[in-house]
This record gives structure tokens, C-alpha cells and sequence, in this order.
């Protein structure tokens, strides 16, 4: 008898994989690239879309030549996305007209000083959720319009087509039949208006953007279309797409409104299920689209951390401190205390709650006895202190978590998910399956064509592997939590 699988194309900031599940959520085989980082200026961060579609049909193809093997039969795909990051290309030839820019690319800040200081801040705010900044892909739209002669030609014969990275997978898969994104991917443009679901004319306008570039908006588990036999081999039906924070959610099982979950990838990221409530933060955090189903939307307050994962990889690739990620907890396990020194990464400015393009990374507190070691510590310390700051804007907000699910490669640090509850003051879930964003695609995809019945019924795939309770005492977390406070201000200051 065949079995049934459920592909995930898991596209993230610095590698693409495939996960192959079988119908319980579990990971059956996965297949993974890295491909390169360009950061050509200071603050810019760019990737080849030809790379990421050359990493994405390798790790594909390798997964479904497993399934081969095993004798199995792929039902779906579902995708997930690193969020904002932004392609143009042209509708003819499908090439793009310039490199992919990256949501951590901080190129737009002048573009965004301007908006800010014609008080566009609060109707931007009100429409889609999110507060100015070049974060999101709406300004890195209008960045590659400005300046390449190409877009802004392409644009005028109705050749140019806009897209977060799943539009641009999507594209390629269907070679050129489908160009659609999902209700959570659309929410994070900062030209999607979160209320009535559609492209906004407003921002639009301003922005000099046409909406014939624009994607189609779907639900998360919608028809996407068939994958073209000559990159899968057969066909293969799209059925599920969202942006890898939202993905997460979903794959930790966070459908009712209070549950939270935290992700430590490249960077790290809190979502807070509001359920039908769109809740505006008066602290800098951002509403957003937690999911989109049967055209119903379900919305969440987010807090976004730049810099997380992609710290240790800083301390790995440039530093050199460490070889490999994991040597990161024998490092920190080996030192008694942080030795006063903290490093605030603010490599490509900070995210929420500061929202500072500017400010650049502090290493502060430093001796003649400071060492590499206490480098790699201040490192992995300064993710659990970031989220302490988002978690206190969600208090200052009238929200109180009770309890946290966390996913993304850090956790499997216990040092550090131990020393994050400690610092948070909170539980803290880790699940059996770490792979919640592929999860939380394969999901979605399986709910279209019916493999699970319910978000329910989904639910009941979620096991606890490891749980995490605050063992630090007051005084010692009021110590540590104002070294940072002094360290935050000093990267504020540029």
C-alpha cells in the first residue's frame, strides 16, 4: 500500500529545504541549501533569485526522489516564505530585474523619513497594521522602480510582476500560470490594507506603484495551481502558502486567541493570536495577518527581532569563533556569569520595540579579559533579552502571556531556552517536531484538499518534547535586564 506524504518548501532567509511529512506531521526526510548573502553597502542585504530558485528546485527534487524510493504519494505542496523580502520580474521572460531585496535591508530609511515627516505614519498604520520602516516590501518596491530603468519601462508595457518570495516560487512551479500570494504574505507590504483585505489605492498612489504588478490575494489553504511536469516531473497541486512567522504559529497549533508562540530562526519573532480582534499596539508592535481561512481572517499582534540565528552566524563565518552553530551552548555552559559584557546586534538597525534603522551593533562592558568566549555568550544572551522587550510592550499593550511555544533552530540550545525563561519570567513549550514553519505549510496545504478536517483536528498532531520553568531569582534577572537597558541606549545614541 502507498503511502501519503504532504511536501513543505520551506524558503528562509539563508537556505531553502524541503521537508517531506506524512499525514501526522511528522518529517519523514528533508532536503536543505544554503546559498549566499549579499550585502554590496552598508545596511543593504541582498540574495540572486536565481539562487533561491536553483536551491528551492534541488532540495524539491530530492524530496519527492525519496518519496520515490519509499514508494509514496505526494498529495500536495504547501509553501512557506521569508516574509517582505522582494522580487520584480518580467512577465515574458520570467527573469528578475534586479537582485531580491531582503527584508533586512535598510536602503528605504530616507524614503521612510520622508513619509514620516508628511505624518503618513498613522493612516499607513491604521490601513495595514504596520508602522513605517524599511522593513517591509512596499518601499523596496518603489526602490527598485526609482532605480532600475528596466522596472519602471517593464512597468509601463504591463510587463512587471511584483512578489514576496512565494509569488516568485509559485511563478516558476507553474511556469508562469499562477502569480498569487497568500492573505499573511499581502499583510506584510505595508500596501495591503488588513481591514478589507485588498491591495489599498491610497498607499498605492503614493508610492507610485501599479496594481497590475501586483499578486492576486488568496487564503492560506487555497488553490495555487499545479506544479509543471518539467520541475516536478508530474504534476503536483499547490494547496497551501504562508509567510514562515504565520507558518510557525500554525505548526505550534496557536488557533486560539491568547496563544503565543516565538520563533529563533535568522531572526526572531513573537506572534500573538488576537483571533477576529485587529489590536493596535500603542508600544511599536505590529498587527498583522495570523491567517486567512474560508475568507475569514484571523489576526495577531507580532514583535520582530532582527537579528537571532543569524547572530551565531556572525559569530561563526566572521568572527570565527565557532566552527558549527551547536558548539554555541558547550561555549556559554563554560562561563560562570556574562562578565558584564553585552552585545546589542543591532547589525542592520533594530526591529520592535525601537524601530531604529540607525542604530548599529554595541559591544559593551569589555575588559582585557574578554575573550571570545564571553563574546559567543553576550551573543546568545542578547536574543532572550530582546524578547524580554517585547514582551513587556506586549504587557504595556494589556497582554500578559502565560505560556510560550518556541520553535526555530536556537532552541535546540537548552542553555538558551532555559536562560530565555529565566529572563522572560515565563514557561516556556518546546514540541517534539522542530520544523513548526515546514509544519505549519504542510498544514495548511493538507486542510485544502481535505487530509484534516478542522484546525481541531490539526491540533491534534501537537506534542510536547521539553518544558521550560524560571528558576532565576528576581534580583538576579534585575541585574542582568539593566546591563542590557545600558547597552541598548548606547546603540540608540548613532
Amino acid at each position: 500500500m502507498k503511502k501519503d506524504f504532504i511536501i513543505a518548501i520551506d524558503q528562509g532567509t539563508t537556505s531553502s529545504r524541503s521537508i517531506l511529512f506524512n499525514l501526522k506531521g511528522k518529517p519523514i526526510f528533508s532536503s536543505q541549501k544554503e546559498f549566499t548573502q549579499y550585502f554590496p553597502k552598508d545596511g543593504w542585504v541582498e540574495h540572486n533569485p536565481e539562487e533561491i530558485w536553483s536551491t528551492t528546485k534541488k532540495t524539491l527534487k530530492d524530496v519527492i526522489n525519496k518519496a520515490k524510493k519509499l514508494r509514496g504519494n505526494i498529495l500536495t505542496i504547501g509553501i512557506t516564505n521569508q516574509r517582505e523580502t522582494t522580487v520584480l520580474w518580467d512577465k515574458k521572460t520570467g527573469k528578475s530585474v534586479y537582485k531580491a531585496i531582503v527584508w533586512q535591508d535598510r536602503r528605504t530609511e530616507n524614503f521612510c523619513k520622508k513619509l514620516r515627516k508628511q505624518n503618513k505614519e498613522k493612516m499607513i498604520f491604521n490601513r495595514t497594521g504596520l508602522l513605517i520602516d524599511p522593513y517591509f516590501s512596499g518601499t523596496k518596491i518603489k526602490w527598485i522602480i526609482d532605480n532600475v530603468a528596466q522596472a519602471k519601462k517593464l512597468m509601463s508595457k504591463q510587463r512587471l510582476l511584483f512578489g514576496t518570495i512565494d509569488s516568485f516560487l509559485i511563478w516558476r512551479l507553474t511556469k508562469g500560470e499562477v502569480h498569487a500570494t497568500d492573505a499573511t504574505n499581502a499583510s506584510r507590504t505595508m500596501i495591503y490594507n488588513i481591514s478589507n483585505n485588498k491591495w489599498d489605492d491610497t498607499i498605492l498612489k503614493l508610492f507610485k506603484i501599479k496594481k497590475h504588478i501586483l499578486p492576486e490575494v488568496k487564503d492560506c489553504s487555497d488553490d495555487y495551481g499545479y506544479t509543471h511536469p518539467s520541475v516536478t516531473g508530474k504534476s503536483i497541486s499547490i494547496t497551501g502558502v504562508i509567510g514562515d512567522q504565520q507558518a510557525a504559529s500554525v505548526g505550534q497549533c496557536c488557533f486560539e486567541p491568547g496563544s503565543l508562540k516565538s520563533t529563533y530562526g535568522t531572526g526572531a519573532f513573537v506572534l500573538l493570536n488576537t483571533g477576529s480582534r485587529k489590536i493596535y499596539s500603542k508600544n511599536r508592535l505590529l498587527t498583522t495577518i495570523g491567517y486567512r481561512l474560508n475568507g475569514k481572517t484571523s489576526y495577531a499582534l507580532e514583535g520582530s527581532i532582527f537579528i537571532a540565528g543569524a547572530g551565531v552566524q556572525w559569530l561563526r563565518d566572521r568572527m570565527k569563533f565557532i566552527k558549527k552553530a551547536p558548539e554555541s551552548e558547550k561555549i556559554v555552559k563554560s562561563l560562570k556569569n556574562n562578565a558584564g559584557i553585552y552585545l546589542v546586534p543591532a547589525f542592520t538597525g533594530l526591529g520592535a520595540p525601537y524601530w531604529n534603522a540607525n542604530a548599529r551593533g554595541v559591544l559593551s562592558g569589555i575588559t582585557r579579559d574578554t575573550g571570545p568566549k564571553e563574546i559567543v555568550r553576550a551573543t546568545i544572551e542578547s536574543v532572550a533579552y530582546q524578547t524580554y522587550d517585547l514582551f513587556e510592550s506586549m504587557r504595556y499593550d494589556g497582554l500578559k502571556p502565560k505560556i510560550v511555544k518556541v520553535d526555530g533552530g536556537m532552541v535546540m540550545n537548552n542553555w538558551f531556552t532555559q536562560f530565555l525563561s529565566d529572563v522572560v519570567n515565563v514557561k516556556i513549550l518546546r514540541p517534539k517536531i522542530h520544523e513548526t514553519t515546514a509544519l505549519g505549510a504542510a498544514f495548511m496545504a493538507g486542510l485544502k484538499i481535505g487530509t484534516y478536517k478542522s484546525l481541531k483536528d490539526i491540533s491534534k498532531n501537537w506534542s510536547l518534547d521539553k518544558k521550560f520553568s524560571p528558576k532565576m531569582k528576581k534580583k538576579s534577572r534585575n541585574l542582568l535586564l539593566h546591563g542590557w537597558t545600558k547597552a541598548i541606549k548606547r546603540a540608540l545614541i548613532n
